[in-house]
């Protein structure tokens, strides 16, 4: 059976790196190396590997992908330190300019 990675990276200088690989191990190293220069996390070197979960589908490990991405840092290391309480609370909007914010007719 063949196994996907979804796996989130903590560059050098703080900022995380989303992303998705059917060889965890290899990509990791290919990102430490630096191979590939116009990647993302050349410059960020080291890395470190915080999180990653295995998915034994395609579709469900690229939107798994997909939805972490648009994450905040501070919630993918949140998830990455299994701080499953402080997610919700960074899940949260704070933008007063969001829907639930707006005035209704019965306020």
């Amino acid at each position: 059976m063949k196994f996907y990675y979804v796996y989130i990276l903590l560059c050098s200088d703080g900022i995380t790196y989303t992303g998705i690989t059917n060889d965890i191990e290899r990509r990791f190293d290919e990102h430490q190396q630096g191979l590939n220069k116009s990647c993302f996390t050349h410059k960020r070197r080291p890395v470190e590997l915080i999180f990653h979960q295995e998915f034994n589908d395609v579709v469900q490990a690229i939107y798994f992908e997909k939805k972490i991405k648009k994450w905040s840092g501070k919630k993918k290391i949140a998830l990455a330190k299994g701080k499953y309480d402080l997610l919700q609370i960074l899940a949260e909007c704070r933008n007063v300019s969001h829907s639930d914010f707006k005035p209704t007719d019965k306020d």
